[in-house]
């Protein structure tokens, strides 16, 4: 399966572009029937990010007159059964969850589509909401998803006690010689791509994302390989708060975790490594609840994120990448130089995109992290 990985680089975007910057001098135009309205939208996104509720919603509200109620989930599956209890009960508008899993959503009838002329789809980079991204966003001619903002999963390390050996790699969550922070699921991608790498799979890692008889003889293997190496694991992590948990108070030496747990932590004595297989990549955005009351309201957030200021305020809240043109000159300094530290043009070049992951496969994948976890 192709990725986006060609149609853009992280450094493109924390350039931004002069045309783009240009633009996004002006004020963003805000639909007057939302500003008429001041109304409310119920938003349902991830925990661990307090600057969402300290910083950027009080500015949208400022810009928009849009009062957001947050509701905090760990991760995906609580928003996904959230969404499904909301689906009958109401009470969500608007979540934020990954583009390999939004269809999953749309397939158990839980999302409508947005509609593009209310939002300012010439905002986004080039590569998040057109190409190959765009394709992915779409259900036949529905625009489904929306990007908010993207980043990594790659290795997070002691700098004085961690075992990377000459470069980092996806084997050092399975060395003994280190003590891992990893989730479950993760990590057993990461040991099916380990193995992959070294020539040991039957087949390509990759497809067992589109046939669920060569994903369960590949997932057979890394499941039996990562519970041989399930020692060294000191701490299983869902959200932002647990794996910051699984260094600073289990003494993780290395794991797998996103790049906002490594910024967290970079004052600590950490650092963010891509693995020399390519790290990890995920692209977060924007759905529409089936049943939504503040439809007008969520089409506004959107649109707002995708601006110079709404992109960088949503991507330095989760310390990670914007989604708007001219966003990268707003952006914090230390968070630019950061993942400029992390990831030259080779690393960004084997960034690994999630794959699409339909429901039988998101249900089968679970049943492995569990049995790794209960191993």
């Amino acid at each position: 399966m192709k990725n986006t990985t060609s149609a853009f680089s992280r450094r493109r975007f924390l350039q931004g572009s002069a045309a783009g910057a240009g633009i996004l001098a002006a004020p963003a135009l805000i639909s007057s029937k939302a500003l008429a309205s001041s109304g409310e939208l119920n938003f349902t996104g991830w925990a661990g990010y307090p600057a969402l509720s300290e910083k950027v919603f009080p500015a949208f509200t400022a810009a928009t007159g849009i009062t957001v109620n947050f509701t905090e989930q760990p991760d995906q599956d609580t928003m996904f059964a959230a969404a499904k209890v909301a689906l009958e009960a109401g009470g969500i508008d608007m979540i934020e969850p990954t583009i390999d899993r939004w269809g999953g959503w749309n397939s158990n009838g839980l999302l409508q589509p947005f509609d593009a002329a209310k939002l300012a789809m010439d905002n986004y980079l080039p590569g998040l909401a057109d190409g190959a991204a765009g394709t992915r966003s779409r259900d036949g001619d529905n625009l489904m998803y929306v990007p908010s903002n993207w980043g990594t999963e790659a290795i997070v390390y002691n700098k004085e006690k961690a075992v990377l050996g000459d470069a980092p790699s996806l084997g050092a969550l399975f060395d003994p010689a280190n003590q891992a922070v990893v989730r479950p699921h993760s990590a057993l991608a990461a040991m099916g791509r380990w193995l992959d790498a070294q020539g040991k799979l039957p087949y390509p890692w990759l497809d067992g994302y589109t046939d669920m008889a060569k994903m369960v003889e590949l997932w057979d293997i890394a499941l039996a390989e990562a519970v041989k190496a399930k020692g060294n694991v000191v701490q299983f992590w869902s959200g932002e708060n647990e794996a910051n948990a699984g260094f600073v108070a289990n003494g993780a030496t290395v794991g797998l975790c996103w790049d906002s747990t490594g910024y967290n932590l970079r004052n600590d004595g950490y650092g963010y490594a891509a693995p020399v297989e390519g790290a990890f990549a995920w692209h977060q955005g924007f759905v529409l609840m089936k049943n939504a009351v503040n439809v007008d309201q969520a089409h506004e957030l959107a649109k707002w994120v995708s601006t110079g200021e709404g992109a960088a305020m949503w991507a330095t809240a989760f310390s990670s990448n914007p989604v708007g043109k001219g966003a990268g000159d707003m952006l914090d300094p230390e968070v630019a130089a950061y993942y400029n530290a992390a990831f030259d043009d080779a690393k960004l070049a084997a960034l690994w995109w999630w794959p699409d992951q339909s429901a039988e496969f998101i249900a089968k994948r679970g049943e492995y992290a569990d049995k790794y976890k209960a191993s």
